[in-house]
């Protein structure tokens, strides 16, 4: 391959020093996750999907700068047939390598210079199934489908740089078919609807994100809704997309949105982007929700402190994305302890109580939290267990318990603030933590964040 790309691109002197992107950012718990040599800054994703057969066709345009002088760049795609491929307007030569397109352009891309990649593709897009027996992907329900990417399954419907170190921004265009009644499927997408198109035959919606989000967390549900629309108390546009079977029991779903993103604007900032939601959909056995960018993603009716927890992920996870895999009980712990403070502004236990019960086992989620210390899981398979969750939360009740209320909540506001629409990781956590307050909190980390053992009462 070098030996091809070298010839292509004798003509501008650049041969000598163009190499090929990394496969993979060196995530220790994803090794093989995203690509090195290039950030994304949009993705154009254009579907024809068809939900009787499970057919998937697609265009991306995808728009990067490069970080070094590119003689080949990898994409992350699992399954997908990739059909063709352009850069910069000029056919590129592809190759597949596992879940990896290796896309050989015809001339070097520069160091910096700004990009743009074609790739058409198409097929029957894979359901994933992890280690934990836990689905991602593209999963079919009984009425449609819907997309998943925690942790890798966004590869699974689009080509790109599916590590969240890289984000971009998002326009989702999805052309269905009337299925055999004669109806449109309805297409929901992350951030706001720009146009819906009735074609006769077909309906097109197109979906835009225009505040940066991790591969993870793009989405598409095709299937059947009923939808609810209002505003949040700062005149934000709030969209509920509910699935008839799950209709009667999501009736409060709808105005707990916009009262849970106000309430957690006073506790940690100002909301990060231009539309809130959710989407309650009809999978049963799916076993979890997602904090999909801008309309958190629900298997069933999802109980007030499951809604918490993904609304809180806007904040803490979409908005302020982890570095690395690693990093994720930045993202747990913090909404997990949103629950927390949910559940004391609701007049029940206070965190004080709930830290307890947690501690002492006795809280229906505390099983297996001392498994592992929350900032180090030992696989990726276990990136999403209790310790990264519950002693998580502890940790961050350690922290306000230690720097006082009033430090505490600005840690988290500036938190927000200074890291919007970015990536961050724990050192920087605890650097903010120890700034804020002046005090070392070196102990604190290594017993409660790091350490291996349960903790003695402190």
């Amino acid at each position: 391959m070098t030996t091809a790309c070298s010839g292509s691109a004798a003509g501008d002197g650049a041969a000598a020093v163009a190499k090929p992107g990394a496969a993979g950012v060196g995530d220790r718990l994803f090794p093989a996750l995203g690509n090195g040599g290039y950030d994304v800054a949009h993705y154009g994703l254009t579907l024809d999907y068809v939900p009787e057969t499970n057919r998937l066709k697609g265009t991306a345009v995808i728009t990067a700068r490069a970080t070094q002088d590119l003689s080949r760049f990898d994409l992350d795609l699992s399954g997908l047939r990739v059909r063709s491929a352009t850069v910069q307007g000029e056919k590129a030569q592809v190759a597949r390598s596992g879940d990896e397109v290796l896309v050989t352009p015809a001339k070097t891309v520069r160091n910096d210079e700004v990009f743009e990649t074609v790739v058409t593709y198409d097929g029957t897009p894979r359901t994933i199934e992890g280690d934990d027996g836990g689905l991602e992907g593209w999963i079919e329900t009984d009425d449609g489908s819907t997309a998943l990417g925690q942790p890798t399954g966004s590869m699974a419907w689009f080509p790109g740089n599916h590590h969240p170190s890289d984000k971009a921004t998002y326009d989702i265009t999805v052309t269905v078919p009337k299925d055999a009644e004669g109806d449109f499927y309805d297409v929901v997408s992350n951030g706001r609807l720009i146009t819906e198109e009735d074609k006769g035959e077909t309906m097109t919606r197109h979906w835009r994100t225009e505040e940066p989000m991790a591969g993870y967390l793009a989405h598409v549900s095709v299937g059947y809704f009923e939808i609810h629309k209002g505003w949040t108390r700062d005149h934000l546009p709030v969209y509920v997309a509910v699935d008839p079977d799950e209709s009667e029991g999501a009736t409060a779903v709808a105005d707990l949105v916009p009262e849970i993103v106000d309430w957690a604007g006073g506790r940690f900032g100002p909301y990060p982007f231009s539309s809130t939601g959710a989407i309650v959909d009809h999978l049963p056995g799916l076993d979890y929700a997602l904090e999909t960018q801008t309309k958190p993603y629900f298997a069933e009716v999802p109980d007030e402190a499951l809604l918490v927890h993904e609304l809180a992920h806007q904040w803490f996870g979409n908005s302020v994305t982890p570095r690395k895999w690693q990093d994720m009980w930045l993202s747990e712990g913090l909404a997990t302890y949103a629950e927390w403070l949910w559940e004391e502004k609701q007049g029940d236990r206070d965190t004080d109580e709930i830290f307890e019960d947690f501690y002492d086992g006795t809280d229906a989620e505390s099983e297996g939290i001392w498994a592992f210390p929350p900032a180090d899981p030992p696989s990726g398979e276990r990136v999403s267990d209790p310790p990264v969750y519950g002693r998580g939360a502890m940790v961050v009740h350690r922290v306000r318990k230690a720097v006082g209320d009033e430090t505490f909540f600005d840690i988290l506001r500036t938190w927000t603030r200074q890291h919007r629409h970015g990536n961050a990781d724990t050192r920087q956590f605890v650097a903010l933590c120890e700034s804020k307050s002046g005090k070392d909190l070196t102990e604190l980390f290594d017993t409660w964040l790091f350490g291996k053992e349960k903790p003695s009462r402190m």
